[in-house]
């Protein structure tokens, strides 16, 4: 789950990390007085929508007065946002943050994430910040340094200070900065993040240190503990098909294709989209319907395939260890007698009453085409769908 930058330094501001002041608003009118209430002098306005790149896209505007603050949250509010991380269509800017302006000496990269090759939170900085760390990584690598956090210990104050001396940080703000590196490792541990990140990290003329940016992920797995954070999420910021799936207990992203996917288990699912693409279709989606799926389960993860225009065929790839094909079949028939499905529909069942889920679909009197392998069925719904174009 992703969240907004003024969310985000709310947490930060909770650990201790030090933030500009900020206003929110969802009006011209508002970013007017915001403004005004920071002084009437120079600041920021900042669309808020849940993607990187907004400052490229035309989404951070300075501004020297409240009324230019109002010109550019007009300009900004209810429009589209393109950057490289919404795709072309963008995203709606609903609200934008009014900020202080400062005075910056120095712009570093800072964040913490979980590196799964080592099962450990790993800190994440350098000399280079306000620009895309993958540009870094990409043309100077030796720019990015790092420190893998011992679970028991946490993040050490050594490692800490080792970081801000490879940053070249003066001497005076060492404490410092060794109070944001702890302090963002805390919030990271705390709200059991999966990305915390500052970029860019700033330096001001009179030797403050701030978080002129921040995005923080969160790892779902963890919601029961986190009632707090999942208090923050935006669903307007969210595919709403996602959202509808998330209702349900399905495990469901949305994708570029035109070929609609159930599945039930993570691994058999990638594995579907792996072969579609072998066979030259591109898949619509990743749905996995788990292996206690039952026949409301099913009918609604079917609902929310056919919800999007873009789908031309739906392919459905079921192991019946758990979840038993009969069960499925019968699911599968109910909702597509219910939507009226107009496009093909492959479906490849094996194991537990499979016999059963056959003769289900094959007594439907619904047009379905069977398959008895993965590469049969995506051989078959790819042709079909060719076959429309």
């Amino acid at each position: 789950m992703n969240i907004h930058e003024f969310q985000a330094k709310e947490i930060l501001k909770r650990f201790g990390v030090a933030v500009p002041q900020g206003i929110v608003a969802t009006t011209a009118e508002e970013a007017k007085a915001a403004a005004q209430q920071l002084g009437g002098g120079v600041a920021v306005v900042k669309a808020q929508i849940h993607a990187g790149g907004r400052g490229k896209g035309g989404g951070v505007k300075v501004v020297k007065s409240p009324e230019e603050a109002a010109d550019r949250a007009r300009q900004m509010l209810g429009r589209n946002l393109v950057t490289h991380q919404t795709g072309p269509e963008g995203r709606q800017v609903r609200r934008v943050l009014v900020e202080w302006g400062l005075e910056i000496k120095r712009e570093l990269y800072l964040a913490m994430v979980l590196d799964r090759a080592q099962s450990r939170v790993t800190v994440i900085c350098s000399s280079e910040g306000g620009v895309e760390i993958e540009e870094v990584a990409a043309k100077a690598p030796e720019k990015i340094l790092k420190e893998t956090v011992d679970p028991v210990v946490g993040l050490a104050a050594f490692q800490c200070r080792r970081l801000a001396f490879a940053l070249n940080i003066p001497s005076q703000l060492i404490g410092k900065t060794v109070a944001v590196m702890q302090g963002l490792y805390r919030a990271f541990e705390e709200t059991d993040a999966s990305l915390a990140e500052i970029n860019p990290l700033i330096i001001t003329q009179n030797g403050q240190i701030m978080a002129l940016d921040a995005k923080m992920n969160f790892d779902s797995n963890a919601f029961f503990r986190q009632k707090e954070i999942v208090a923050l999420r935006d669903l307007d910021e969210e595919d709403p098909r996602e959202v509808e799936a998330s209702q349900y207990d399905l495990s469901y992203i949305s994708l570029d294709g035109n070929i609609a996917c159930m599945v039930n288990g993570a691994g058999l699912a990638m594995a579907t989209m792996d072969i579609i693409k072998h066979h030259g279709g591109e898949p619509a989606n990743f749905l996995d319907v788990g292996g206690g799926a039952d026949e409301e389960k099913v009918a609604h993860a079917f609902r929310i395939l056919l919800a999007d225009s873009r789908v031309r065929g739906v392919l459905i790839n079921i192991f019946g260890g758990i979840m038993r094909c009969d069960v499925l079949a019968q699911g599968v028939v109910d909702a597509a007698r219910e939507l009226k499905i107009t496009v093909p529909l492959v479906v490849r069942m094996q194991g537990t009453n499979v016999e059963q889920g056959r003769q289900i679909l094959a007594a439907s009197g619904l047009k379905i085409i069977s398959a008895d392998t993965m590469a049969e069925a995506a051989e078959k719904i790819v042709k079909a769908v060719r076959s429309q174009e």
